[in-house]
């Protein structure tokens, strides 16, 4: 999945060594900290419902932030150049505004624990368990793959044998979380999100010095790559051949409409953060006040694979040198003296720690209340539950240990993630979406259509993508169209096996189809919250149209 070339030792000393201490030594203390505040499940698994907007809107973004996403879409951006921002500015700005402001008030206002349980109500116990397990296997994945990755950058970055990394990063995961529940690790992803930033914004700022800055970076890139490199939207007609492998019309539907929306609106490893806050209104803001550092995190990620490709231009040009995945390690290696270095490797492990720990968290909380107290072990007194979410959090450390190698098979880290999303979340996102907008969609839909469109994700990837059957450019176009197949199957089938079957009772959907609200679920706004920059649609379109004008540097 990684490979990482050799002579990327970095030169790191004892001040090096100490910085990463003391960050361990913190991120204990936060969870100790946290566990004060865990009484109840609740307090365990959504931090009792008590946050305020800013820290899980930070703690938001951050669990998005793995260094999968800073290793993978650096790779990207020396890869497909300018294509890269499709994801950020169109694959996910979009998807994070139509959460906050449509989607969030179902999730809040029904005052489900998880997204599978909001199935539960408006589907019943089919949609329920599958959706449950489906999300279960798919958050073990993808830490696996967090926990993989990182073991192989550090043994290639500081000399560390893969399976002390694992269990270092693994033990320090599983210690806080289980420590302090979900309040231990949204405040380290708030603290690892400044981390990660204090990483990557000296070897951007560094990196673009060395190759004369802005200019001289699109110069030497224009000369080599061509003018379109570095453009969002050229190549991409219908028919034109681009490194990415895919046209408007994929890159629209595929990833801005059909990925994005099935991540951000129903991958409950970021909407969990979004639960843990204090009432209704900042619930809605979570997801807003991330989607402004969203816009700008490109800057730091996608421009230090845009600089790796200057400094290094063999890069990614033979099998047995630098790759694509090297572009960071790279630039950490040339460019930061001791220190710096430090805090850069800390960025890139605090990094992986959030990815991890934001699968670990909601893979508990589905476990154990979806799973285990909804189907196997129900009504025992709250004291039982929370000890099983502190159990079941050490069995998706060491499940996620084990998957890890799956990943193994896949030459890219964005591939492989991508095409879990168009397995798992893109179903999903069918059901919610059609059950949330169509009263008459009945709970025999809402399962057969998950189901359907899962099984025709994998049916265009492993059998007509893979056996060459249908020619697609590349494996992201195929995870695009993938995407685009599971939405169409899973919506026809739904939509068939509604008319044939039996609407549950209007009365039953309060609070769980648009244009209705739960009874008894009103709130009150709080001191504060209509003040005129927290209103939810003021951040949301605002958000909007800075994306939309983001793309003009790169779009002539």
């Amino acid at each position: 999945m990684i490979t990482l070339a050799e002579g990327l030792r970095l030169p790191t000393n004892g001040l090096d060594y100490t910085i990463l201490a003391i960050y361990f030594v913190v991120v204990l203390g936060i969870g100790f900290a946290a566990k004060r505040s865990v009484k109840t499940s609740l307090d365990f698994f959504l931090s009792g419902r008590s946050l305020p907007a800013w820290v899980t809107g930070l703690a938001f973004v951050a669990a998005n932030l793995g260094a999968t996403e800073i290793l993978g879409m650096a790779a990207n951006g020396a890869q497909y150049g300018a294509y890269t921002v499709h994801w950020y500015w169109i694959g996910a700005i979009p998807a994070m505004v139509f959460l906050g402001l449509v989607m969030m008030p179902f999730y809040y206002g029904s005052k489900v624990r998880s997204v599978p349980e909001f199935l539960l109500h408006r589907f019943g116990p089919s949609s329920h368990l599958l959706s449950s397990v489906i999300f279960a296997v798919s958050s073990v994945l993808i830490a696996g793959v967090n926990l993989y990755a990182m073991a192989i950058v550090l043994q290639a970055l500081l000399g560390w044998p893969q399976w002390v990394a694992i269990v270092v990063a693994g033990a320090f995961v599983l210690a806080y979380i289980t420590i302090g529940g979900l309040s231990s690790a949204i405040y380290n992803e708030v603290l690892q999100f400044f981390v990660i930033l204090a990483a990557l914004i000296p070897l951007t700022i560094v990196g673009l010095k060395r190759v004369g800055g802005w200019d001289g970076l699109t110069d030497s890139l224009n000369s080599s790559h061509g003018d379109a490199f570095l453009t969002a939207w050229k190549g991409t007609g219908i028919g034109e051949a681009n490194p990415l492998g895919a046209n408007w019309l994929t890159i629209v539907l595929g990833l801005g409409f059909v990925m994005s929306f099935g991540y951000w609106t129903t991958n409950f490893a970021e909407v969990q953060r979004a639960l843990s806050a204090k009432n209704l209104s900042a619930a809605q803001r979570t997801p807003l006040i991330a989607a402004f550092p969203k816009i700008f995190i490109p800057l730091v990620v996608v421009v230090p694979g845009l600089i790796a490709l200057v400094m290094e231009p063999t890069l990614g040009k033979s099998k047995d040198g630098l790759q694509y995945n090297d572009a960071i390690p790279v630039l950490m290696r040339d460019l930061l003296p001791n220190g710096v270095l430090g805090i850069a490797v800390t960025g890139l492990l605090a990094a992986f720690m959030a990815g991890m720990a934001a699968n670990v968290s909601s893979f508990n909380t589905v476990f154990t209340n979806d799973i285990w107290a909804t189907y196997l072990k129900k009504g025992r007194e709250d004291r039982y539950y929370l000890k099983t979410g502190r159990v079941v959090t050490a069995v998706g450390v060491l499940i996620g240990m084990g998957t890890a190698f799956i990943a193994s098979s896949f030459s890219n880290i964005m591939n492989y993630l991508q095409t879990l999303f168009s397995f798992f979340n893109v179903p999903l996102f069918v059901v919610f979406i059609i059950g949330m907008f169509w009263k008459r969609t009945s709970a025999a839909a809402g399962f057969w259509g998950l189901l359907s469109g899962t099984v025709a994700a994998m049916i265009n990837y492993f059998w007509l993508y893979k056996q060459g059957i249908i020619a697609i450019p590349s494996e992201q176009g195929a995870n695009f169209v993938s995407s685009i197949v599971a939405f169409v199957v899973g919506a026809l089938v739904m939509v068939l096996v509604t008319l044939v079957t039996k609407p549950k009772p209007a009365a039953s959907l309060a609070g769980l189809v648009y244009g209705s609200r739960s009874p008894g679920m009103e709130e009150l706004p709080a001191e504060g919250d209509d003040a005129w920059y927290r209103k939810p649609a003021l951040l949301g379109w605002g958000a909007v149209v800075l994306a939309a004008v983001c793309y003009i540097p790169f779009s002539f």
